[in-house]
């Protein structure tokens, strides 16, 4: 049988900062424990999902493909960091693989039990989702910037100016 999360534990995780004690303690019922080896692949881009991963002890790699066999280290992440957390609001596939860097302890919190959590302890979901979208926003900030960074390579590589075509 799996453990449920130590409340002191998330105490630690910024996710869960502004939840009262009783709140916290009901939060750590829903989360399941899992232990990982290194190399093993928890999913693959494209695997189905349905809960979000908080890294308790360990680390993992999160990993895009970019063609054919070759995949691009998005980033890796360690103690108190989430990932997975998409496939909590739609049931698209994977957006990345991610794979254990050295051997890990995770917390998964699924899609059910979120709903559960937002049915009857509402002010405990609006302050966790409140600070998962803080997450997205960095993460999403953090994209565009890599975006405009790539853009800017390949238009260097190529030896574009788009400034000397630029009107004014």
């Amino acid at each position: 049988m799996t453990r449920s999360a130590d409340p002191a534990f998330l105490r630690t995780v910024l996710l869960f900062k502004d939840l009262a004690e009783p709140d916290l303690a009901a939060l750590a019922l829903s989360f399941r424990e899992r232990r990982v080896k290194k190399a093993e692949v928890l999913f693959r881009e494209g695997d189905p999902g349905a809960e979000l991963y908080l890294i308790r002890e360990g680390g993992v790699i999160v990993s895009k493909l970019v063609t054919g066999r070759v995949e691009q280290v998005l980033a890796r992440m360690g103690a108190g960091e989430i990932f997975g957390e998409m496939s909590l609001f739609d049931e698209a596939p994977r957006s990345a693989t991610v794979q254990v860097e050295i051997d890990s302890v995770l917390l998964s919190l699924d899609r059910g039990s979120l709903r559960r959590l937002i049915e009857t302890r509402p002010h405990a979901a609006a302050a966790f989702l409140f600070r998962l979208v803080q997450v997205f926003i960095s993460r999403l900030r953090a994209t565009g910037n890599l975006v405009a960074e790539v853009t800017r390579w390949g238009l260097e590589a190529t030896g574009m100016d788009l400034e000397s075509r630029l009107p004014g």
